[in-house]
């Protein structure tokens, strides 16, 4: 059958239209953006299905989510890769019950829990602890006092504070409350503030707490060993044991009044051998405490061995960050290159172990570990992050900055280049590096996706245009900072705010730890940390999925800048003989997003609460006379009503806020929950803490079931073909009235559009596979409440508002 003219031209301009759209398409995949490698995921049972207009439009570039290439053979994505199975295995190992917990606890270290061990699970329950396991750390550090006498440890807690130029505080606890702080600073003031909201709990201790930036205590390898074996031998769990702690102990501080009817303080049991070593190499101090064969005293050992153990081979990217600040595997290479263990300006130190509470410490250390009191004090604008200046990821300037002053230890004419902080300035300096060779993995011309090291690299150039690194004036200089005048040009102080406007914040010590941690972390950019000290939060911190480890030495700093910003011509990819380096600005997002999503869910101040107090219960343990004897030795029965309070305690374990789950009825009810989260992570707003729908059966477990997807969409866009053909569109401009991305809300509450489609299937299965969204719906046991978002932008028609009201509306009992 012939076409008529009008036919005809409709015939003619699909081919131009099409002809246009391929031009455009084609034109899109040239770049050296990750972006560009936009794969299409397919849907599976989706095939027969009618089709949408979704496969005809092109999203915008705000809302396109970009899936990696899957040919990208880089060793980053090798890591990323392995620290998400690493994770997965952590998530899923969760306790979900007092009952599983305190299996746990006595499988784990062969011992019952320590009295107050119920209070302190309902303390963290209620606050909402994410993992109630993930205390290693504590049971770490206090592991060698098992080996000390208990009345020994209470004498030196009692009186390490006495002499003021020792360096300890002490703070007091009786009756339950805190008794006084003795040389008191504002280190003990917030830690009297961290211990106030569960110091009922507490029995009567002194705790001595170090005022000093640099740790404190460092015990010789063999008398570790030795404290270490008796602990191991001192296991048992005793049936009888006594769930309560031991009132009237000797040996606590009296201040002046005494139970003794001399009148006089009880005398300190063991002097703790201090020793000061301003100035000297502190390798010197840590190689006592390494084991013999490691690299740190055995001078045959060769560096490639130490470091094939948390190093990758290709690239140098750290692969165990644990190990990557292990000072008996890498201080033979760092000791001339960190000004703590080059030229610390402050070291007052024991080799016995002491009671010692401490922010941080090097892994030879016995300090025992507490949450550094500036991630407590919210009120110092210097170390907080204030989601008000923060701007989203496309919002943000490739570009790595850092500013702080000169410290990290004693800075002379002759120390200054071998300081961490120091090394940092000069290695991001364009004008240093400008004819400097540095090594990247720039990928290979002749094999398609594979990268190989590149060792000619001169990246004077690329640091000028994409690192912004400087100090905003001189400190800690001996005798004054003179000898700077030549060397630095001080930049101007970037507030904490207007950092957050760069993707990558990177992270370095000074004295000690840096403080502005947990704010990168909490950050919408990509933080990047080198570090040779430990902290309390450590372990429930993953590299490669929540931030970026960088090795001591800065190493392989351009590799990783070069991997997330990109290098070189994307059409030759190489072929020119220059460095070429695809573009994984997807992957910074992610990781960025990541470690965000994280620590507004472990690194909150609620749960330095939860530490501290599981801290000082199985601290008082230590101390008392009576500590093989008592416990809890019940089975957590107890506890089961208030565990089957939470909906989803017995299907999911614990971990979210109950004011943040959603229990919707039917799959209209998830698809609100699950739509109005995507649209608030797509454009980069805040959740109130983590959050959890929960539905009928009807989605069983799994949000991305192809069977279920393919089944509603076929369903939704036949009972409303025009109008949900173009909801299930990607691209925004096509949407009517009501039914955009801003005013998704509204199209919510007033149409009853709900359905989990209603800006792309195809774009929300790539977010939430791919855009690091944790979204979980799980099916509901039993009667449930019901609870909904605060509506805290404090109005009823904004975006918390609206969706309360909605929630409110569609509602299992």
């Amino acid at each position: 059958m012939g076409l008529d003219r009008g036919q005809r031209r409709f015939f003619l301009f699909l081919v131009v239209t099409g002809l246009i759209i391929l031009f455009f398409n084609l034109s899109m995949l040239s770049g050296t953006d990750m972006r560009s490698n936009l794969k299409k995921i397919p849907i599976p049972g989706l095939k027969n299905k009618p089709d949408s207009d979704s496969s005809k439009s092109s999203p915008s570039h705000q809302d396109q989510e970009v899936v990696g290439d899957t040919a990208d053979q880089h060793p980053i994505a090798a890591l990323m890769k392995e620290a998400d199975e690493a994770f997965r295995v952590y998530d899923e190992s969760r306790s979900k019950t007092f009952q599983e917990t305190v299996a746990k606890y006595r499988r784990k270290y062969g011992r019952h829990p320590p009295p107050k061990f119920r209070e302190w699970y309902k303390f963290a329950r209620d606050r909402n602890v994410y993992n109630i396991d993930d205390f290693e750390q504590v049971m770490d550090d206090l592991r060698p006092f098992w080996g000390v006498d208990p009345a020994i440890i209470r004498s030196q807690a009692a009186h390490l504070h006495a002499i003021e130029h020792d360096g300890i505080s002490g703070i007091h606890i009786r009756s339950g409350k805190v008794w006084m702080l003795s040389n008191e600073n504002w280190r003990a003031e917030t830690m009297e503030e961290m211990i106030k909201p569960y110091v009922k709990h507490l029995p009567d201790m002194d705790i001595a707490m170090n005022r000093l930036d640099q740790p404190r205590v460092a015990v010789p390898w063999d008398d570790m060993q030795a404290l270490l074996a008796n602990e191991t031998a001192s296991r048992l769990m005793l049936p009888e044991a006594v769930a309560e702690f031991t009132t009237n102990m000797s040996g606590l501080w009296q201040n002046g009044a005494s139970l003794f009817e001399d009148g006089k303080t009880e005398p300190l049991l063991k002097d703790p051998e201090w020793f000061r070593a301003p100035g000297q190499q502190y390798m010197l101090i840590a190689k006592e405490a390494c084991p013999p064969e490691s690299h740190a005293r055995d001078p045959e050992l060769q560096q490639s061995t130490a470091e094939a153990t948390y190093k990758s081979a290709e690239g140098g990217f750290i692969t165990n960050f644990n190990l990557s600040s292990d000072l008996c595997t890498i201080g033979p290479e760092v000791q001339d290159k960190h000004g703590f263990l080059y030229a610390s300006s402050t070291v007052v130190a024991s080799k016995l172990p002491l009671p010692v509470f401490g922010e941080c410490k090097v892994n030879i250390n016995n300090d025992i570990l507490f949450p550094a009191n500036k991630y407590y004090d919210l009120e110092d604008v210097r170390y907080t992050y204030d989601p008000k200046g923060d701007v989203s990821w496309d919002d943000k300037v490739d570009n790595m900055v850092w500013r702080g002053v000169s410290s990290g230890g004693t800075n002379t004419a002759e120390t200054w280049k071998n300081m961490h902080r120091q090394r940092l300035a000069l290695l991001t300096n364009g004008t240093v590096m400008q004819d400097t060779n540095v090594n990247i993995m720039a990928m290979d011309p002749d094999n398609a996706g594979a990268y190989k090291p590149y060792d000619q690299f001169q990246p004077g150039e690329f640091a000028t245009k994409y690192t912004d690194v400087g100090f905003t004036e001189p400190y800690s200089c001996v005798p004054d900072c003179g000898f700077y005048d030549n060397v630095w040009t001080y930049k101007s102080a970037v507030e904490l705010t207007d950092q957050f406007k760069r993707k990558f914040l990177i992270d370095v010590d000074g004295h000690s730890f840096s403080g502005r941690w947990h704010a990168f972390l909490q950050s919408k950019s990509l933080g990047i940390k080198s570090t040779i000290f430990r902290e309390w939060h450590d372990s429930r911190l993953f590299a490669w999925r929540h931030f970026v480890p960088l090795d001591n030495r800065y190493d392989e700093l351009y590799s990783i800048l070069t991997y997330f910003i990109g290098l070189g011509d994307a059409d030759s990819k190489g072929k020119d003989g220059k460095p070429y380096v695809q573009r994984h600005d997807f992957e910074g997002r992610k990781l960025g997003r990541q470690g965000r999503e994280w620590a507004k869910k472990v690194l909150r101040k609620e749960d330095i609460e939860i530490y501290t107090f599981r801290l000082l219960i199985e601290y008082a343990r230590i101390i008392d006379d009576n500590r093989d004897r008592i416990g809890y030795s019940g089975d957590g029965s107890e506890l089961d009503k208030y565990d089957s309070q939470n909906p989803i305690s017995g299907q999911h374990g614990w971990g979210y806020s109950a004011k943040n789950i959603c229990i919707m009825r039917g799959s209209g009810g998830a698809g609100i929950v699950l739509t109005a989260l995507l649209y608030l992570r797509r454009h980069e707003l805040d959740l109130p803490g983590s959050s959890l729908s929960v539905a009928t059966a009807k989605l069983k477990y799994n949000i991305l079931n192809p069977e279920i997807l393919s089944s509603a969409a076929y369903q939704y866009t036949q009972t409303g073909p025009d109008l949900r053909s173009r909801l299930l569109s990607p691209a925004r401009n096509d949407l009517p009235k009501g039914y955009t991305f801003a005013g998704l809300p509204k199209m919510i509450v007033d149409h009853g559009d709900t359905e989990v489609f209603a800006y792309g299937i195809r774009r929300f299965l790539e977010a939430v596979k791919n855009y690091g969204v944790q979204l979980e719906v799980i099916k509901a046991q039993g009667k449930l409440d019901c609870y909904s978002f605060d509506a805290e932008d404090g109005i009823a028609s904004g975006i918390y508002g609206k969706l309360a009201s909605c929630m409110d509306a569609d509602q299992d009992t």
